[in-house]
């Protein structure tokens, strides 16, 4: 059974920094898309970071230059750091894999980053 875990967030001030981890199990995912997602109160869900089976990244424009994703393989874990957190950035986020990242296969539970000013 495959299990996606998140960890790592939590409550921050503005300007600060977190850094999420996702741990996979129940089979290896080298070979796919790794990203996270984040959905706010009252929106939805949305696209914040991929990186791609050969290490390729990709941002949303909105977090580009403060957020870092990052994956290792041998321990099937992606991890996103965020530095200079804004008040705007603050949801429940949420790890994904899959061939595709936008159609992904796997979800992780979520974790809440909540940045206040």
């Amino acid at each position: 059974q495959v299990q996606l875990v998140e960890s790592g967030g939590g409550l921050v001030q503005a300007g600060g920094s977190l850094r999420l981890s996702c741990a996979a199990s129940g089979r290896t995912f080298s070979t796919y898309a790794m990203g996270w997602f984040r959905q706010a109160p009252g929106k939805e869900r949305e696209f914040v970071a991929v990186i791609t089976w050969n290490g390729s990244t990709y941002y949303q424009d909105s977090v580009k230059g403060r957020f870092t994703m990052s994956r290792d393989n041998a321990k099937n874990t992606m991890y996103l750091q965020m530095n200079s957190l804004k008040p705007e950035d603050t949801a429940v986020y949420y790890c994904a894999v899959g061939r595709n990242i936008m159609d992904a296969d796997y979800w992780g539970q979520g974790t809440q980053v909540t940045v206040s000013s």
